[in-house]
């Protein structure tokens, strides 16, 4: 693999943090704040919305500036509102922050998928994708246990100015390892490319991921409130469930990368079967510590692994999407984002169940796994009708 895809793994290594380290700051932004915890749950799904809007939104806006010029600016855009909101002390503007940052986010992630799939020949676009994504599991491995410390220790602001630190090294890496030149490519209209969309097994490999990733950021991003109120844990073992299910999903995503340009199939559907079992199991025994933490490592994995390879599949339907093949996949995958904990919220002030997020995340799933069903039965009756012409 061509070095500057590390390059770019950092990058979003340091954005990933950023993005998952609130599921285990929202006890300490609630309490500080004086909100609900679901408005602060909240502040995930305005990430979300700024990653949906952005996605497709920033990367139209530079199809015209060199990839690594774009990949910079969205990376210093990024560090600057983080270094807003561990200064703010208004919950409006650090919403807003959060948006701003996710906008800078998505652009960013967009165009790094586009220079990816570019850079490696279309048999191992799987597992360019793979890495890439591997920055995201790595964050939830170490950066998002490391904010949930530096949140316990010093307050979650200090969390937010890590995310800042760490993604400076993430600029230099851009600058020094991603050739200027990287994934360029003739530019073409943007309706034809939009015209992509059009095409129903592109529109449901997006459906699926949407709600894939929303069953995903439903029960993760309230994880803290599970173990501790429903598990029965100390928040000291918050940083360590957040461990499992980063180590969980590293694990996921690399296996997936192996097998998905060649099973895709197998692997989303055999993947959402056991994702939505998984799923019901944890809401069941939530209860029991020892079997809550084995059930975040375990979904973890699944998620990971079913997510990162609807995305490969994504990027390969829309090849003739250049610039926004990217974008399209990570903005489907952040509608999930968005609406999960929404919906995870809902669940949680309608029930004052610590664990009703998790049923919410078993029942997306499953619409995931039959939306993946139903694609696939209708991709091969389409394959048979071409073959008996």
């Amino acid at each position: 693999m061509p070095v500057a895809l590390y390059m770019l793994a950092v990058a979003v290594f340091a954005q990933a943090t950023s993005e998952f380290m609130l599921a285990g700051l929202v006890p300490e932004i609630a309490a500080e704040l004086a909100i609900s915890t679901a408005a602060a749950g909240s502040l995930t799904s305005a990430f979300a919305v700024g990653m949906i809007v952005g996605a497709p939104g920033m990367a139209v806006l530079c199809r015209r500036f060199p990839p690594r010029a774009a990949l910079l600016a969205f990376l210093t855009v990024f560090v600057a509102v983080h270094v807003v909101g561990a200064l703010t002390p208004s919950f409006t503007v650090l919403f807003a922050t959060r948006v701003i940052s996710a906008l800078a986010n998505a652009g960013f992630l967009a165009v790094a998928l586009a220079v990816a799939v570019r850079m490696v020949p279309g048999e191992r676009t799987g597992r360019a994708t793979a890495l890439l994504l591997a920055g995201t599991t790595l964050a939830c491995v170490v950066g998002v246990p490391a904010g949930a410390l530096l949140g316990q220790a010093w307050g979650w602001r200090s969390a937010f100015w890590a995310v800042a630190v760490i993604s400076l090294p993430a600029i230099i890496g851009v600058v020094l390892g991603v050739p200027a030149t990287a994934g360029r490519h003739r530019v073409g209209g943007v309706a034809g490319e939009l015209g992509a969309l059009r095409r129903p097994s592109l529109a449901l490999t997006l459906l699926v991921g949407s709600l894939v990733n929303g069953a995903t950021f439903c029960t993760f991003t309230y994880l803290a409130p599970v173990l501790t109120d429903r598990s029965g844990l100390d928040p000291s073992w918050v940083p360590i469930g957040l461990a499992l299910f980063g180590i969980g999903s590293f694990v996921g995503v690399t296996a997936a990368g192996r097998l998905a340009d060649q099973h895709a199939g197998i692997v989303i559907l055999l993947g959402g079967i056991m994702l939505v079992l998984g799923w019901t199991a944890f809401a069941l025994t939530a209860g029991h510590p020892t079997a809550a933490l084995i059930a975040i490592g375990v979904q973890g994995a699944l998620s990971f692994a079913v997510g990162s390879t609807v995305i490969a599949r994504a990027l390969v339907l829309a090849t003739d999407a250049p610039t926004l093949g990217g974008s399209y996949a990570t903005a489907s995958f952040n509608v999930g984002a968005a609406f999960g904990p929404a919906l995870g919220g809902l669940a949680l002030d309608a029930t004052q169940s610590a664990h009703a997020p998790i049923w919410i995340s078993a029942a997306l799933g499953a619409a995931g796994l039959l939306t993946a069903a139903c694609t696939a039965s209708s991709n091969r009756r389409s394959a048979v009708a071409t073959r008996s012409l």
